[in-house]
C-alpha cells in the first residue's frame, strides 16, 4: 500500500463516518440529512465547524457539547473509526480499484443499517433501496462471478457484464426471497411478525453486492449468531431471576429455577431482537472473510 494514499483513504472514511452519524440519527426520525446543519440534540445550537472534525473534536471536547455540556454518545466516535477502518481494509484488499469503491460503499451502507437497527429497530429505505440499486449497477463494472457465470455454457459469447449483472440480480432475489419466506413461516407458526420488510430489503441489497453464495453464507451465519445471542440472553435472565427468587422469596433452588425459567421463557417471546444487526454483521464478515471460509470449508470434503 502507498502510505500517503492509505492515510488519505482512512481520512476519507472518517469523514464519511461523520456523515453516517447524521444519517443514523435523522433518517429514522424522518429528518433531512442535508438541512439544517449539525446541531446538538440537547440545546439545539449549531455545531461549529471546528467542533465537527471527525474523531478529534469528540476527543478534545471529552465527549460533551461545548455549549450545554450534554454528553455525546461514544457511538459517534466508534462509527467514524469503524468507517475509516472499513475504507482502509477495502484499499488493502482490493487496491486502488473500482472494486475498492464498490465495497467501501457496501461497508458504509451496512454500518449505517447495523447501528440504526440496533438503536431503533428500523432499516431505513433511504439506505437499503439505493444500496440495492448501487449493488446492481456496480456488478456491470466489477465482476461478481457467482452461480450464473459458473452455470453458463463455456462457449457462450455472452458478455461478462451481463453474466455479472445476472449474478447480482440472482443474489438479490435469493436473499430477499429467503428472508421473506422465513418471515411468512414464522408469522403463520407463531401468529406474530418475526421479520419485517426492512430485513427483506437489506438482504436484497446484500445479494446484489455479494452474489448468491455469500448471501446464503450471510443468512445461515446470521441465524446461528442470532440463535446463540437469544439463548445466552435467556440463560442470563434465568440465572439472575433464580438468584433473586432464592434471595427475596426464600424458595428452594429447584422451585426457584422452575419458576424463573417460566418467567425467562415469557420474556424471550416478548423480547424484540434486531435481526438486521446480525444480518449486517455477518454480511460484513462475508465481505472480508466469506470466500476464504467457504474455500476452507469445501476443502474439508
Amino acid at each position: 500500500m502507498d502510505p500517503a494514499l492509505a492515510l488519505a483513504i482512512f481520512a476519507l472514511g472518517l469523514a464519511f463516518g461523520s456523515f453516517l452519524n447524521v444519517c443514523i440519527y435523522r433518517m429514522p426520525r424522518g429528518l433531512s440529512v442535508v438541512h439544517p446543519g449539525s446541531a446538538c440534540p440537547k440545546c439545539e445550537k449549531p455545531i461549529r465547524f471546528y467542533d465537527n472534525i471527525p474523531v478529534l473534536s469528540w476527543l478534545i471536547l471529552g465527549g460533551r457539547c461545548r455549549n450545554c455540556k450534554a454528553s455525546i454518545t461514544p457511538r459517534y466516535l466508534a462509527i467514524e473509526l469503524l468507517t475509516g477502518l472499513i475504507f482502509l481494509s477495502c484499499y488493502a484488499i482490493f487496491g486502488w480499484t473500482l472494486a475498492m469503491v464498490k465495497f467501501c460503499t457496501f461497508g458504509f451502507l451496512l454500518l449505517g443499517l447495523i447501528f440504526t437497527d440496533a438503536e431503533t429497530f428500523l432499516l431505513p429505505d433511504q439506505l437499503t433501496l439505493p444500496g440495492l440499486g448501487l449493488g446492481l449497477a456496480f456488478s456491470w463494472f466489477v465482476p461478481v462471478r457467482d452461480l450464473a457465470s459458473l452455470l453458463w455454457p463455456a462457449q457462450s459469447t455472452a458478455s461478462w457484464h451481463w453474466l455479472s449483472f445476472c449474478d447480482s440480480a440472482l443474489g438479490a432475489i435469493v436473499g430477499a426471497s429467503f428472508i421473506y419466506g422465513a418471515g411468512a413461516i414464522y408469522l403463520r407458526a407463531r401468529g406474530v411478525e418475526g421479520m419485517g420488510f426492512g430485513d427483506v430489503k437489506l438482504m436484497a441489497m446484500v445479494g446484489a453486492f455479494l452474489g448468491t453464495k455469500l448471501t446464503i453464507f450471510t443468512i445461515f451465519s446470521a441465524s446461528v449468531a442470532g440463535s446463540l445471542f437469544g439463548l445466552s440472553t435467556v440463560l442470563i435472565v434465568w440465572m439472575k431471576r433464580t438468584r433473586r427468587r432464592m434471595a427475596r422469596s426464600h424458595e428452594s433452588a429447584a422451585v426457584a429455577r422452575k419458576r424463573a425459567w417460566a418467567s425467562a421463557s415469557i420474556a424471550l417471546r416478548r423480547h424484540r431482537m434486531p435481526f438486521g444487526v446480525f444480518l449486517g454483521g455477518m454480511a460484513m464478515l462475508a465481505l472480508f472473510f466469506g470466500n476464504a471460509f467457504l474455500h476452507w470449508y469445501w476443502g474439508m470434503f
